[in-house]
């Protein structure tokens, strides 16, 4: 495999909590990449447990090798998502994951059910429970 994928928050800790749908993330790990607010939600879910935020991120570095910083091309389209999103309850961590996979024309893997019904034009979501 050598296409980019994009991980929402959710998939990367199905796959750190072990949970169902984790095992498809696993393999994806090589190509994966996720925004940085995306990665501050996992952070922030890991502190909720005692894990310390540098340790977390030191871990996640390791597992995710492309962590892509929040741009002004990604803050347009998450304004742009909302209208689309809000019905669904998207957040916005949730629109800037999609963000990122319209922007690198990438599958976006998540662990959150509801994505599977949007129906956004250039987005491939994938719910992996």
């Amino acid at each position: 495999m050598s296409a980019r994928v994009v991980l929402d928050s959710s998939a990367l800790l199905a796959l750190l909590q072990e949970k169902k749908g984790s095992e498809l993330i696993q393999p994806l790990l090589e190509n994966a990449t996720m925004s940085s607010i995306n990665v501050a939600e996992v952070l922030t879910a890991l502190t909720r447990i005692h894990i310390l935020p540098q340790e977390a991120l030191l871990f996640i570095s390791h597992m995710i090798k492309e962590i892509i910083p929040f741009d002004v091309e990604q803050t347009a389209l998450v304004a742009d998502l909302y209208a689309q999103g809000k019905e669904k309850g998207l957040s916005l961590g949730d629109r800037a994951c999609i963000a990122l996979g319209i922007k690198l024309k990438a599958p976006i893997y998540t662990a959150d059910k509801i994505w599977g019904h949007l129906s956004i034009d250039r987005v491939d979501v994938r719910v992996i429970r």
